[in-house]
């Protein structure tokens, strides 16, 4: 038998990698600066959660994989979790502690995708350019590229989910369990064979 424990989760600000003050500003600006802290806040009650639920798996952690949302498939993994572990992301500490316990690190995302999606982000964030006819016109130019964004985005992330089921299903040999970081949206679990036993941390 495979087994995967399927994990969602939601992204803190380090995870953001380059993108994080432009979201952070769009963020606040829809929502007040009392609503980002409170996001950050439940993101880190949330990782002190799945932390203390894992532990309770007792997982032989010598017959563990892990898969993480957003790291890419390129032999410099390791390198990705230890920069981001420390400057303090909660979710790469957590996968730093796990391979401590003997547990298998795994490029899960294409490259090329993660890419893809970041230009498009970065596209959609971009500033409604100065000029004499913003209001209506700005307006109607932000929801235009909201709707691209949607678009585009649904589709990416559907190419996303599909690589990421494929990383698992090549990777997860019988007798071994995976456990999946997924961001909420993802929906790999979905796309995955009937032979990978999925169980959600609870």
């Amino acid at each position: 038998m495979r087994r995967l424990i399927y994990i969602p989760i939601i992204h803190g600000e380090i995870d953001m990698g380059s993108l994080a003050d432009r979201l952070k500003e769009e963020y606040i600006s829809k929502f007040g600066a009392d609503k980002w802290r409170e996001h950050l806040n439940v993101a880190d009650e949330l990782w002190n959660e799945i932390r203390m639920r894992l532990e309770r798996l007792n997982l032989d952690y010598k017959k563990v994989k892990l898969f993480q949302d957003g790291l890419p498939k390129s032999g410099k993994e390791m390198d990705i979790v230890r920069e981001l572990g420390e400057k303090g992301s909660a979710n790469y500490k957590l996968l730093l502690n796990l391979i401590e316990k003997g547990a298998q690190l795994i490029g899960t995302e294409d490259p090329q995708l993660l890419i893809r999606e970041y230009n498009h982000v970065k596209d959609i964030l971009k500033p409604v350019p100065e000029g004499s006819n913003r209001g209506e016109t700005a307006v109607e130019d932000g929801s235009e590229r909201l709707e691209k964004y949607r678009e585009i985005g649904a589709l990416l992330l559907s190419e996303r989910d599909s690589y990421i089921a494929g990383r698992i299903n090549e990777s997860l040999e019988e007798g071994e369990t995976g456990v999946l970081f997924i961001g909420i949206a993802h929906k790999v679990d979905k796309r995955l064979p009937e032979d990978i036993k999925t169980e959600y941390l609870t």
